[in-house]
């Protein structure tokens, strides 16, 4: 039986790829990737393709969404913000978040879903155990999924699946393992391209969540500070 198709947004980072491990469960994949100006483009794009070739995936799309750069507003994209360390303990949202770019890239995968008549969109957007961005609320893609239910054809149907959204980074680890998605491939560093950093807000919480499930990151750091809690 033929399965339906599920656009995966995939940044190329550990969360992207168990949500895309878990899509694969059930659907036929399709990977979009938003190149954006980052810090770590060029790496987050070589992690997506090690990410869809490891999947055996043959629909991708990479977009260019360069006015994410341009408009600015984050130390992602704005080279002149520092890319805080990070503070597990403050409910600030730190300088890394990029102005509403969830929605951003949710309308260009909406875009690509209706012309595959895919019937879901995966993102790995995770709130409880991140940094607290707005547009990783539930609240959020419940909004967007009636959006898109009242702006797109009326025979199109497509849902949004979050399925790590409530996860803490340790399940999201554990769950990782279970499904034996390539965590080694993944890279969710901010500042650097060739060994993680190990102290950004994103290496930061993913480090935490492999020794919480009491395992090692595979992948190269160039510090490993041990996040135990959080507070």
């Amino acid at each position: 039986m033929n399965k339906n198709i599920a656009v995966v947004a995939v940044s190329g980072g550990m969360d992207s790829c168990v949500a895309a491990a878990i899509a694969a469960q059930k659907y036929n994949l399709a990977f979009a990737h938003i190149n954006y100006g980052q810090r770590t483009e060029k790496r987050e794009l070589k992690a997506f393709n090690d990410l869809a070739d490891f999947y055996k995936v043959k629909n991708r799309l990479v977009i260019d969404f360069r006015h994410l750069s341009e408009i600015g507003g984050s130390s992602l994209t704005d080279f002149s913000l520092e890319v805080t360390d990070a503070d597990l303990t403050s409910s600030k949202i730190p300088s890394s978040y990029v102005p509403f770019r969830n929605a951003n890239i949710l309308s260009a995968c909406v875009s690509w879903a209706e012309v595959l008549k895919a019937s879901a969109i995966f993102i790995g957007a995770v709130y409880e155990d991140s940094s607290g961005y707005p547009d990783c609320r539930p609240d959020f893609f419940s909004a967007y999924e009636k959006m898109i239910e009242l702006g797109t054809k009326p025979e199109t149907k497509i849902k949004i699946e979050t399925p790590i959204i409530n996860f803490s980074k340790q399940q999201i680890v554990a769950k990782g393992i279970e499904l034996n998605a390539p965590l080694n491939l993944t890279w969710s560093c901010y500042k650097n391209e060739d060994k993680a950093c190990g102290v950004c807000d994103s290496c930061a919480l993913r480090l935490r969540g492999f020794y919480k499930a009491g395992l090692t990151d595979p992948i190269d750091y160039v510090v490993r500070p041990e996040y135990k809690e959080k507070g």
